[in-house]
């Protein structure tokens, strides 16, 4: 079986060569196939004005897909195909080495730098539904557009105008699911089929439970009746099911109960394929995931207004810029002082109740995974309430934590310019109006990785695993 596991930017090395083509791929263009409506979305957005990618999958469950002999021939004579891999399509797994050397297949879940997650219920295989944590498409887009442009250099400004678009849109769901994330937790709620383990890691969504890990999968009789006895108590007031996939026992579920039923699009079932689907399928799923939770929808409508209406980028430029902090003995912080190591920017407060505690024990669980590489990294946790997190009380804060973390600290307009460089979003939510001093922060909660020089490599989503970003980090080293 022919699968790809290696990174695309190690592809992008040979491909040229590989292709032998020193311009645009004939006459035709460029010929691209992707298999699934989501991913088929961002490289159609990538590809705008140039090509329109060709879809493979349209409104079939991808875990019971074969292709046709048409299908088959449009594989064949593709230059590129971009599907996820056997978890997701087993049927395309089948026929892959068949198809020609002449076609270059990517295998999207062998990408490295992406997060990708072990299946709860097979934990000899990948959770597929990477995408919807969009941070990973965030991580992915720039890979994509670089092996367009080198497959087809003639139009490498388009790739690169298209690149900047998508990622405008892609920081703008970022932004709104950071900001506006408390919907997220109105409830618990219990899923058909376990596809949103990513956007739960992501976006601090609380699902107890499922039926089945997929639709390839025989409905287990006990899961069954313990996912009723959730929803009939009350402990859970939500069950989620996926667009296109069969669902025979909802009824069961939902009887004698009084919990609310979403119906999720994540693969875009029913819905026209192009650069705005995967957008579409995320607005659905957030709202449909806030409206099962009884979740305020005028929040929610608000946070997508307040980001849709900030322009900065998600990546571009973080890190850079000038600013002068304190540290928790006193001492100085600026871009300068902070050479030397790598850097691990986090942003919280230490009132923070669970999303801070959670993600710092994190880091330093990887840190201690790295041995004595850990050396080489600087964790720094900078304040985004400095109202209240005085050099006094970072000192105290970073003691209980452990020796390696510097607590960085100062004037509020330094520290949101600070935040503002490095695209870090926080909000200010008075949950007691009668004591104003009672508040929490609504707060990215993002690990943000630097060089020693300060440049900005990459950053990781609140809920990685602490081996998975021991590893990340390892392989930033050189």
């Amino acid at each position: 079986m022919r699968y790809h596991h290696k990174s695309l930017l190690l592809l992008l090395i040979g491909l040229a060569c590989l292709l032998n083509v020193p311009t645009a791929f004939g006459q035709d263009g460029l010929r691209v196939v992707v298999s699934i409506k989501p991913m088929h979305s961002i490289i159609a957005g990538l590809m705008e004005g140039v090509e329109a990618p060709q879809l493979l999958i349209d409104d079939q469950v991808p875990h019971h897909f074969t292709p046709s002999a048409a299908q088959l021939k449009e594989l064949e004579s593709a230059d590129l195909f971009f599907w996820v891999g056997p978890e997701l399509e087993p049927g395309l797994a089948k026929i892959i080495d068949g198809i020609g050397s002449q076609v270059e297949v990517i295998e999207l879940l062998s990408h490295q730098g992406l997060k990708i997650l072990t299946s709860r219920n097979r934990p000899d295989q990948r959770d597929p539904f990477f995408w919807l944590d969009n941070r990973n498409l965030l991580i992915v887009l720039n890979d994509l557009t670089r092996l367009l442009q080198q497959a087809d250099p003639l139009r490498t400004h388009l790739y690169e105008r298209n690149r900047r678009k998508m990622l405008k849109r892609l920081a703008r769901i970022d932004r709104e699911y950071e900001y506006g994330y408390r919907g997220m937790k109105a409830g618990l709620g219990v899923q058909y089929y376990d596809t949103l383990q990513y956007f739960e890691q992501a976006y601090a969504l609380k699902v107890i439970d499922h039926v089945a890990a997929s639709p390839d999968q025989t409905i287990d009789a006990a899961a069954l009746l313990m996912a009723r006895e959730k929803l009939i108590s009350g402990e859970a007031r939500c069950l989620l099911t996926e667009t296109g996939f069969p669902a025979e026992h909802v009824e069961l579920l939902l009887s004698e109960s009084s919990a609310n039923h979403g119906m999720l699009n994540s693969l875009g079932f029913g819905k026209s394929s192009g650069p705005d689907l995967y957008f579409e399928i995320m607005d659905h799923n957030t709202d449909t995931i806030k409206r099962c939770l009884d979740a305020d929808m005028q929040e929610a409508a608000s946070a997508r207004q307040h980001a849709s209406q900030d322009k900065t980028t998600a990546l571009d430029g973080i890190g850079s810029g000038q600013f002068l902090l304190t540290d928790h003995f006193g001492r100085l912080v600026s871009k300068e002082t902070m050479r030397g190591k790598y850097q691990i920017v986090y942003f919280g407060y230490t009132y923070c109740p669970d999303i801070c505690p959670t993600s710092l024990s994190v880091m330093f669980q990887a840190l201690d995974i790295l041995g004595d590489k850990s050396d080489l990294f600087q964790p720094y946790f900078i304040t985004i309430d400095p109202e209240r997190d005085t050099v006094k009380v970072l000192k105290k804060y970073v003691q209980y934590y452990d020796k390696r973390l510097i607590g960085v600290t100062g004037s509020s307009e330094m520290v949101d310019r600070v935040a503002d460089q490095f695209k870090a979003r926080y909000e200010k939510v008075v949950e007691d109006t009668s004591d104003p001093t009672m508040y929490l922060m609504d707060h990215t909660a993002s690990l943000y990785i630097l060089d020693p020089e300060g440049r900005f490599l990459t950053k990781f989503a609140h809920g990685i695993e602490p081996e998975i970003l021991a590893q990340q980090l390892r392989e930033l080293l050189p």
